[in-house]
């Protein structure tokens, strides 16, 4: 009798929850916004996973906001409840790990916005040179919008399908960091809400706090709404090199001399420094068409090392068609004083948008092959300078071998050049 007592009472009490629960996330289907608050199971669904299809978080509701005031009805909602509800934003899903999932709460999809109403659509202002843009809008929609005007923001992420609100949140590295810094540190201005529904405007003048723990805070000090951002002229083309490098040493020392340069004019120094490692042959042909033809044809792989490594220097120059008479020298000039091997550069000349969007490209092509829509393991490592040797001896040449078949990003930064201090000099990124 008594084990039937207590069966009823634990039976009672996961009704009274369920219940509970159930009467607080219909006070949130009541809120009057302007966006759209979903259950249907595709928005679900969709909300349930991202990029890297390793965890699946299923939310009971996915809201479509339109502006700030919809996010901070559905925040405070939320914080008021007592039964521990929850709320993510989502931007085009790019997280690894579930960090955009929520099995408790409220997923709110930034991008991708559903119905008639829909956010602010970016607001370019020239002669300040800088555009407030929704949370939400992609990068790529950005980069279109400040073309329009002949501007541009000044750094990027190597892929523009992402939100501005997600890098944002993150830091935003690519290879102009290391001349302009990171995205978050190009930001003027930041409209946030916070955890408890607040809507606050930040910049380095007003509420400084939040405005740098949202920078780069990982989503847990508030949902960005809007951000003011930098812009510079933009440059029509690019000319895009790459060289390789069998010896690591040569391939840091070249990479940091040209970081060094950040400070020099502009026909001085490149504008983007980048590089990636080659653990497997069979890999080469891959990176090899991906740049068209080299200007020295060479087989590849009678340069790959005993070590089964190699190096290779991504690196840009930028310019315009007043400038285009010269760019040839100015490129040579910076050659003439890296030490990669001889035989082994490979350019080519594009349009600046087509250089930003590169990545976009080959995504189509991995979607067209079912390639794209499969778990995707990352890792982001900063190695201070003294140690990035060792790391290459037992990473590279070490544990890594030759099984990978993913990216493995590796470029130099410049701690001067980052809100956070402690960002170290090399970056590591690999994609198994």
């Amino acid at each position: 009798m008594a084990t039937m007592l207590l069966l009823t009472f634990l039976i009672s009490s996961l009704i009274m929850v369920t219940v509970g629960l159930a009467i607080d996330f219909m006070e949130i289907l009541r809120l009057g916004i302007d966006g759209q608050l979903s259950v249907d199971p595709s928005d679900v669904e969709t909300a349930s996973l991202d990029f890297g299809l390793l965890t699946r978080g299923q939310p009971l509701a996915v809201l479509h906001p339109v502006s700030a005031q919809d996010i901070s009805q559905v925040v405070k909602a939320v914080y008021g409840s007592n039964q521990g509800m929850t709320v993510s934003a989502r931007g085009h899903g790019h997280s690894i790990n579930g960090q955009a999932q929520t099995t408790n709460g409220v997923v709110i999809q930034m991008s991708g916005w559903k119905g008639g109403n829909k956010p602010p659509r970016p607001r370019v202002w020239a002669e300040e040179r800088y555009v407030d843009v929704w949370g939400g809008e992609l990068w790529i929609d950005v980069l279109k919008s400040t073309l329009e005007y002949g501007l541009a923001p000044k750094s990027w992420t190597d892929y523009l399908y992402l939100s501005v609100g997600g890098t944002l949140s993150n830091a935003g590295i690519s290879g102009q960091a290391f001349n302009h810094g990171p995205q978050i540190s190009n930001v003027y201005e930041l409209d946030v809400v916070t955890g408890k529904g607040e809507v606050l405007t930040c910049s380095e003048d007003e509420n400084t706090e939040l405005f740098h723990a949202v920078l780069g805070g990982l989503g847990q000090f508030g949902i960005i709404t809007r951000a003011r951002i930098s812009l510079e002229p933009a440059p029509k083309m690019v000319r895009w090199i790459r060289v390789l490098y069998s010896n690591f040493s040569a391939f840091t020392s070249d990479q940091e001399h040209l970081i060094s340069l950040h400070a020099e004019p502009s026909n001085q120094k490149f504008d983007y420094v980048e590089g990636f490692v080659i653990v497997d042959e069979g890999l080469i042909n891959n990176w090899r068409s991906s740049l068209l033809s080299p200007q020295n044809p060479v087989k590849i792989s009678t340069l790959f090392p005993s070590g089964g490594v190699l190096y290779c220097l991504e690196i840009t120059k930028n310019y315009h068609e007043s400038t285009a008479q010269t760019i040839d020298q100015e490129v040579e000039f910076l050659l003439k004083k890296l030490n990669f091997i001889s035989t082994s550069v490979f350019t080519t000349d594009l349009l600046y948008v087509d250089f930003l969007d590169r990545i976009h490209k080959a995504e189509l092509k991995l979607r067209s092959k079912g390639l794209w829509e499969v778990p995707h393991p990352w890792l982001n490592l900063f190695i201070p300078s003294s140690k990035i040797a060792e790391f290459d001896k037992g990473v590279f040449k070490g544990i890594l071998g030759n099984k990978t078949s993913g990216p493995i990003l590796i470029y130099p930064m410049n701690k001067n050049k980052y809100i956070c201090p402690f960002y170290t000099n090399h970056s590591f990124h690999a994609h198994a």
